[in-house]
């Protein structure tokens, strides 16, 4: 299974974004999938999942709000109001069997996308 994620870019303070990862395989409305960031320097940030519910931090409550489509095999991230601490890494995550684990722990994640760089300038 391969996870592509795309949208990423160079952008000001204040504006948007909306992060795409397709996945070649079919995941399951039930099964967790996940978005994570790294910037340069610092650990790996959780930063939303979904399975049939959503999962955020409280650190990004309210600007990134995650998504799928799961006839498409797309999972989204929709980032608002972009910070220049928002410059990291954004990485796509998918399990393919039904868990009740920690949505932010990386380990319950079976496949990881390669990234799509998101820069932002102030």
């Amino acid at each position: 299974v391969q996870l592509q994620a795309s949208g990423g870019g160079l952008v000001q303070a204040g504006g948007s974004l909306r992060l795409s990862c397709v996945a070649s395989a079919r995941f399951f409305s039930d099964r967790l999938m996940g978005w994570f960031r790294q910037a340069p320097g610092k650990n790996r940030e959780f930063l939303a999942a979904i399975r049939l519910h959503t999962y955020y931090p409280d650190s990004v409550q309210g600007r990134f709000t995650i998504s799928r489509d799961t006839a498409a095999n797309t999972l989204y991230l929709q980032i608002d109001n972009l910070k220049p601490e928002d410059t990291a890494l954004y990485f796509c995550a998918a399990r393919s069997t039904p868990d009740i684990g920690i949505p932010r722990d990386g380990l319950n994640y079976d496949y990881w996308g390669r990234g799509t760089q998101v820069t932002v300038s102030s």
